[in-house]
C-alpha cells in the first residue's frame, strides 16, 4: 500500500511535528512492506510578521501545498493536522480515500487562542473554520481523545461511525534518569534538593491557566515553603510577567525556554511535580511525559485530561487553587502517597506507544481502502 502523509509546515507546531514523526516511525515498524510518502508545505520563516510574509504563507498553505498533495499517487491520504483540513476539498478529486487526524477544536471554545497570534484575527478564524469544515468530507476521522471525538460530532456534525479514537503515543526517551543527572540539572538553575520544583510545559494561552499556577507559587511562598516554578515552552506573556513582579516571584520563577527533547526529559526528571491545570486540552501530552519520567502530576478534571490521566494523577477543578496547593503539600509531606502516584504514572504511560497508535491506524487504512466509503456504518449495523 502506498500511503501519503500530508504534514503541516515544518516548525509551525512542535506538537504536530511530534505527532507526525511518531506516527510515521510507528507505521514503518508495523507495516514495513508499505510505502510511506511524506509531504509538507514549503518552509517559510514564521518569524517574519510582515504583510507580504503573511500573504506568502496563505498562498503556500491554501494554493501551492494542496496542488503538491493532490499530484501524489496514493492508495490513501492521511492529513495529520486538522488545521489543514482544506486539503480534503482538493483530494476528493483524486478519488482516493482520505483520513484526517483531528487533535482538538479549541478555537471554537477559546478563539483568543488564535486571535493573540494573528494580525488579522477575523481572517485567520475564517480560514481556520474553512479548513476544519473540510474534515466533514473525509472518509475517516481519527481523534486523540473521546472528548475531541464528541466535539467533532457536535460541532462539525460528523457521524460518530466515521470517527476513531486513537490516543497519542509518547517517545520512549521520556524515562527516569540517574540521580546524578537530576542533581546536575537542578544545580544548573541553583535549585536545592529541598526546594519544591513545580514544572509547567506548553503554551501561555489563557486556556493554559498560567495565572492559577502563579497563584499556587505565591501561596506556597507565603506559607514558608521553598518553591520554584520552571516554565518550558512559550515564554510568559507581558501580563503574566507583570503578575510575577506584583507577587514578588522573580526569584521563584525561571523560564527554561523551548527545550529540545533531551533537555525536556531532564527538566521533567529534575522537577518535583507537573502542574497542568488547563481549561481545555485536546489530549494533554505533558501529563504522560511527566508520568513516564517518574514525577507526579496535578491536572484538571475537565476536557480530555481525565481520560488521559486515568487514576494516575491528582485531578482538580482548574479554578480551585487551594486544592492545587493542598495536593502539592501532600506530595511533599507524604512520601508513600507520592511513590504510589509515581508507580501508577509509570504503568499508565507505558500503555501509550507509537507502535500501538500505528497498529490501530494501519487497520483503519486497510478497512477504508478495502471497503470504501461508508464501511463503518455497515459494520456497525
Amino acid at each position: 500500500m502506498r500511503v501519503v502523509i500530508a504534514r503541516s509546515m515544518p516548525g509551525e507546531s512542535f506538537s504536530m511535528d511530534v505527532y507526525a514523526n511518531g506516527l510515521v516511525a510507528g507505521l514503518r515498524t508495523v507495516r514495513p512492506e508499505w510505502e510511506f510518502i511524506e509531504v509538507a508545505p514549503y518552509p517559510l520563516d514564521r518569524r517574519d510578521n510582515s504583510w507580504i510574509a503573511g500573504l506568502r504563507r496563505y498562498y503556500e498553505r491554501f494554493w501551492c501545498y494542496p496542488r503538491v498533495v493532490m499530484n501524489q499517487k496514493a492508495d490513501i491520504f492521511h492529513i495529520v493536522d486538522h488545521s489543514y483540513g482544506h486539503l480534503v476539498y482538493w483530494l476528493k478529486q483524486t478519488k482516493a480515500p482520505v483520513v484526517i487526524t483531528c487533535h482538538d477544536l479549541i478555537n471554537f471554545y477559546h478563539p483568543e487562542n488564535l486571535y493573540a497570534r494573528s494580525r488579522l484575527p477575523l481572517v485567520s478564524m475564517m480560514a481556520w473554520k474553512f479548513s476544519v469544515q473540510g474534515m466533514r468530507l473525509a472518509d475517516w476521522i481519527v481523534t486523540d481523545s473521546s472528548h475531541t471525538a464528541r466535539d467533532v460530532t457536535r460541532l462539525l456534525r460528523v457521524e460518530s461511525e466515521r470517527i476513531a479514537v486513537v490516543p497519542i503515543g509518547i517517545d520512549l526517551r521520556f524515562r527516569p534518569l540517574p540521580r546524578k543527572q537530576i542533581e546536575s540539572f537542578r544545580q544548573r538553575y541553583s535549585v536545592s534538593l529541598d526546594t519544591v520544583c513545580i514544572l509547567h510545559v506548553g503554551r501561555t494561552d489563557p486556556r493554559k491557566n498560567i495565572l492559577a499556577v502563579l497563584e499556587v507559587v505565591k501561596i506556597l511562598k507565603m506559607q514558608g515553603v521553598s518553591v520554584c516554578l520552571w516554565k518550558v515552552g512559550e515564554n510568559f506573556t507581558a501580563e503574566q510577567r507583570a503578575i510575577i513582579q506584583a507577587y514578588n516571584l522573580e526569584s521563584n520563577v525561571t523560564y527554561l525556554g523551548k527545550l529540545d527533547l533531551d533537555a525536556l526529559v531532564q527538566a521533567y526528571n529534575a522537577a518535583d511535580v507537573l502542574l497542568f491545570p488547563s481549561f481545555y486540552e485536546g489530549f494533554g501530552l505533558p501529563v504522560l511525559e511527566a508520568m513516564a519520567c517518574g514525577i507526579p502530576v496535578i491536572t484538571s478534571n475537565v476536557s480530555s485530561l481525565p481520560e488521559v490521566a486515568g487514576d494516575a494523577a491528582i485531578l482538580v477543578e482548574p479554578t480551585d487553587v487551594p486544592a492545587m496547593v493542598e495536593a502539592i503539600l501532600r506530595l511533599k509531606n507524604d512520601p508513600a502517597y507520592r511513590r504510589k502516584l509515581i508507580n501508577k504514572g509509570y504503568a499508565r504511560a507505558s500503555s501509550f506507544t507509537w507502535e500501538a497508535v500505528a497498529k490501530q491506524i494501519a487497520l483503519i487504512y486497510e478497512k477504508v481502502v478495502n471497503k470504501g466509503v461508508g464501511y463503518a456504518r455497515s459494520d456497525s449495523s
